[in-house]
């Protein structure tokens, strides 16, 4: 171990001191991410555990990198656990150590790197008509010149005109981007090309993977940021085309072009978060409709960071590519970076509005806007002094397009927050008459689908929302206590519903005034993951896909305390019953059981000036998780249809005005298509307190009259239910009338025997003699053994025997041993897929 020494501590400080963290060498040296309590040295644990000290995170309060040579044990865990072995063993005191200012500790991993979300398709032809001489004005008037203009279909389409971002009015006013700066989290900036030099941020940008100042693309494959940052900020000149906020400043960070640590991953995340605006990220874990993957505690926490301190308090904005898995039955729900409620998960659509084979459905998605499909991709800049593509694609296009149009939004409006950010994306969105599961949210009024989200993105309609948008009061949020139900999930059509209600009280205390986005942790137990799907049913009747089947995914288990989310619920109050059902969708022999699920809503604040801001997680944020409620579950017949099987068309009402680019004149009218069948609402439910939960079945019609409860279950089951019941009372009936006949019989044999007579005072002395002589004691005997017949029951009433016979013989009665799966499955490395981010395989989305 490299000695501690009072010179090192010096150099240490300097190192805190300066701009970034030394580069980190994993060949040589393992690194450790540390949280301290603020009244410890980092010096003083460095020396006892004999580390070397290299710094604080940047960002993160409290929380410090240390170093040691390559070795295989993790010095610092082994010694929290020897320290604690130690106590428990009475070997030492209970008096302060340093190891207790230790808070988290994580040695850092390298692992695979994410994938880039691009998807090339074959070489379009152009295309022309008579919309070209518009586009052609527009260029003169705003001085465009760049060679490309006219191929960028996204910004003014000239063959279907109305299908793009709608942003050339944006720009005749002037918001053209300036004074935002978005940051390209990729595999690095060509900041040499024409195209970007002018608008490139030197001073935002770092290469994570080289540990350099600046991103320079080294790889063959490395060309994949570049065109990002051109959708964004490809200035107004003669080189390639034009960004959509092309006067913004456009920064790198570069992490996909080798593997990293959660540490560095946590670092780029929110990398200068006081000058850079926006992080761009067409990234994620594998489309293979096989993962499941989340960031870990200390990228979490680096978001949650940024979007409470970044950009002065208002927060980072984090725009993720919803992902390319479509045709793998992927889900963005199984991606922990795009159903994070600090992201904004953008989907993709093509050149005439369709719904293109890649993107990914799910409901985290807030909205989609253009790429690569129907013959055609996104035109942007591309790696090299004058270079373009015409072949950038796939969801990782379309993210960054949102980008640029939030880029302009901030210069109309810079005050607004990361969730006013959202809020805007969710008024202005444009829904479109393309078939899907288009639903109208009772929060919003607004028109929702897990394909599209609220539709597509408008550049005019939210820039000019944003002028007079009202701002949100602070974020406020109320989690319901853990649901434990641990009943078998039906398989096929069926599902297991459990339902937690939420009262106004309850929210009241939380200073919670209104949902924006729900979260429903669960755990189940599965021998075939993919055979799941889940739905969330809002008290307003919203239903939320929050996980569809996945033909691929083999995994031998379920969910393993995996987070969903889903921004479907924007604007609901949130008050009453929130359904969750869980289905097993294939009849095959992988069965599977509903563990526990645990809600939160998250939204605006009652009175802002009570509410403070979510404090970082700890990793212990579930540590009521095996407090058990009781909490019964039933099975029911609520079928709910799958994403993408109803269509519908979309009310005009929902459409905002656009002004420019000759957009059609012609409009759908009909509403959206609502499902086919509103899921019941349940029946009955058990309720204690603030904390209480409640779980019930759709109401099935009684064959009784109303004074008789239904159970929750359907005509056949109360018919059966009920019979039973008649069964056991007359069973019951029977045997006490048994038993009393009985007893009077054996009563009724002793009076035959031993008669008894009122005996006068004259014949005591006889009846005296008569007792102490063979008669009585014959009688004693048989008094005796009628004693023993009747003791054989003793004990047994009628009311005894009853409950024997039910024992374990009602329907909801469960003799189940809980299985902990999250020892088995928990995902910090130990699953078959490497479920920690730590250990996780990703990449670029191409």
């Amino acid at each position: 171990m490299r000695p501690f020494t009072f010179i090192g501590l010096l150099s240490a400080a300097a190192l805190a001191s300066a701009a970034h963290l030394p580069p980190r060498n994993y060949a040589s040296h393992d690194y450790y991410a540390i949280r301290l309590t603020s009244s410890t040295s980092p010096a003083e644990l460095a020396a006892h555990l004999g580390l070397t000290y290299d710094g604080p995170f940047p960002a993160l309060e409290n929380h410090h990198v240390f170093k040691a040579p390559k070795h295989e044990n993790d010095i610092v865990d082994d010694a929290v656990q020897e320290l604690k072995r130690r106590r428990r063993k009475r070997e030492v005191g209970m008096e302060y150590h340093v190891l207790d200012s230790v808070g988290f500790t994580q040695k850092q991993k390298l692992k695979p790197r994410h994938w880039k979300r691009s998807q090339i398709p074959a070489d379009p032809k152009s295309k022309e008509s008579d919309a070209v001489k518009t586009q052609r004005e527009i260029a003169n008037r705003l001085r465009i010149k760049d060679p490309i203009f006219e191929e960028q279909w996204h910004i003014f389409n000239v063959v279907t005109p109305g299908n793009d971002i709608n942003v050339t009015d944006v720009w005749t006013q002037g918001i053209t981007g300036k004074n935002v700066t978005a940051c390209i989290i990729d595999d690095g900036l060509d900041m040499d090309s024409r195209d970007l030099k002018d608008n490139f941020f030197a001073e935002g940008s770092y290469d994570f993977n080289d540990h350099e100042d600046l991103p320079v693309p080294k790889l063959s494959d490395d060309h994949h940021g570049t065109r990002c940052a051109g959708e964004v900020a490809a200035g107004r000149n003669d080189a390639c085309g034009v960004g959509l906020a092309y006067d913004s400043k456009i920064s790198g960070v570069r992490i996909l072009s080798g593997d990293i640590t959660d540490m560095d991953e946590s670092l780029a995340i929110n990398y200068k978060m006081d000058l850079n605006d926006i992080y761009s990220c067409s990234w994620g874990p594998p489309d293979d409709g096989r993962t499941m993957q989340a960031p870990g505690i200390l990228i979490e926490t680096g978001m949650i960071t940024a979007v409470q301190k970044g950009r002065g308090g208002k927060g980072n904005i984090y725009v993720f590519a919803a992902g390319n898995g479509a045709a793998s039955d992927d889900n963005c729900n199984f991606d922990g970076y795009t159903n994070s409620i600090y992201s904004i998960t953008v989907g993709a659509i093509d050149k005439n509005n369709n719904h293109p084979y890649y993107s990914e459905a799910c409901s985290a998605q807030l909205v989609v806007t253009y790429s690569s499909g129907s013959g055609d991709a996104i035109h942007t800049t591309d790696v090299g002094a004058n270079k373009c593509t015409a072949q950038h694609g796939g969801t990782s296009a379309a993210g960054p397009i949102g980008v640029g149009v939030f880029a302009l939004v901030l210069q109309a409006r810079p005050e607004l927050t990361w969730r006013d950010v959202q809020w805007l994306a969710v008024m202005t969105a444009v829904p479109f008459d393309q078939p899907s599961d288009w639903t109208q949210t009772p929060g919003t009024g607004r028109t929702f689908s897990h394909q599209f989200g609220y539709g597509k993105l408008d550049a005019w309609a939210i820039v000019e929302a944003a002028k007079t948008w009202k701002l949100v009061k602070p974020q406020a949020w109320f989690w319901s206590p853990w649901m434990h139900v641990k009943k078998p999930i039906p398989q096929g059509d069926q599902g297991l519903a459990s339902v937690f209600e939420v009262t106004e009280q309850m929210l009241k205390d939380a200073n919670f005034e209104r949902v924006e986005h729900i979260t429903l942790t669960m755990n189940v137990e599965h021998q075939r993951r993919g055979d799941l799907s889940v739905e969330l049913i809002s008290p307003a009747g919203m239903t939320s896909h929050l996980s569809t089947a996945r033909r691929d995914d083999e995994a031998p288990y379920g969910y393993v305390d995996w987070t969903f989310m889903s921004v479907a619920h924007f604007g609901e109050k949130g008050v009453g019953k929130w359904t969750v059902v869980v289905k097993d969708t294939k009849v095959n022999s992988m069965v599977g059981t509903f563990t526990d699920w645990k809600l939160r809503l998250w939204g605006e604040c009652i009175d802002a000036s009570k509410q403070k801001p979510r404090p970082l997680p700890t990793g212990h944020d579930d540590d009521d998780h095996d407090v058990i409620v009781d909490h019964p579950a039933h099975t029911t017949s609520i079928v709910i249809p799958t994403p993408g099987t109803k269509t519908g068309s979309v009310n005009p009402s929902d459409m905002p005005t656009r002004p420019v680019n000759q957009k059609p004149s012609s409009k759908p009218t009909n509403t959206g298509a609502q499902a086919t069948e509103t899921p019941p609402s349940p029946s009955a439910a058990t309720s204690t307190s603030s904390s209480s939960t409640s779980c019930a079945t759709a109401s099935p019609e009684n064959f009784l009259p109303s004074i008789f409860p239904t159970f929750g279950v359907s005509k056949r089951t109360q018919i059966w239910i009920y019979g039973s019941i008649g069964l056991i009372i007359v069973f019951c009936g029977a045997l006490a009338t048994y038993l009393f006949l009985a007893r009077r019989k054996r009563l009724q044999s002793s009076r035959d025997t031993y008669e008894f007579e009122v005996l006068d005072d004259a014949e005591d002395d006889e009846n005296s003699r008569m007792l102490s002589g063979g008669a009585a004691g014959k009688k004693g005997r048989r008094a005796k053994r009628g004693g023993e017949l009747y003791d054989a029951f003793a004990g047994e009433s009628d009311e005894d025997l009853l409950s024997e016979s039910e024992d374990g013989g009602g329907p909801y009665r469960d003799r189940d041993e809980p299985y902990d799966e999250k020892a088995a499955h928990r995902e910090d490395g130990s699953d078959a897929e490497g479920s920690n981010a730590s250990g996780s395989s990703g990449g670029k989305r191409q």
